[in-house]
């Protein structure tokens, strides 16, 4: 394990819409700023290496992986996690077709999930099903099988 470096550099980012200022060391990733420093638990550590998605949030209304950037990258930006979608007791449209259409099992991959397919929709509000599925390729679930969940994100284009 290597060390930590000791440097650190001020950060300004504003996270689910909430200005921050943060002193982050150089090899600092924003998946632990988020997730350790933040206490945004939605955020999960999965790989650590880009292959899983667990850690997938958005970056200037982009899906990206959180434990591929380093903080120091994200200085000046707008984030949005999974729990800045909902409007106080009210789920954001996905996050309710995840649980109408049990689209979670464990749990650990829909956060990532989610967002890569709030990503999508931001952009092309109509996708088709090819759209759907490569917009989650990046994005690895161990229990559902793909089927419901791609079931869930199709289910919000048509209420829409």
């Amino acid at each position: 394990m290597k060390p930590k470096a000791s440097k650190t550099y001020p950060i300004s980012i504003k996270v689910n819409k909430v200005p921050y200022t943060i002193d982050v060391r150089a090899d600092e990733t924003l998946l632990e700023v988020l997730r350790d420093r933040l206490n945004l638990t939605s955020v999960k550590r999965g790989c650590d290496s880009g292959e899983c998605g667990t850690c997938t949030v958005m970056l200037e209304g982009k899906a990206v992986y959180s434990c591929l950037l380093l903080a120091v990258a994200a200085d000046g930006k707008e984030i949005l996690t999974l729990e800045g979608l909902s409007s106080g007791d009210e789920l954001h449209p996905l996050q309710r077709a995840f649980i109408e259409y049990g689209a979670i099992q464990c749990g650990f991959c829909t956060p990532g999930m989610i967002m890569s397919a709030k990503a999508l929709l931001d952009e092309n509000p109509v996708p088709t099903p090819d759209d759907i599925k490569d917009a989650v390729q990046g994005n690895l679930c161990r229990c559902t099988g793909y089927v419901k969940i791609l079931e869930a994100i199709k289910s919000v284009v048509t209420r829409s």
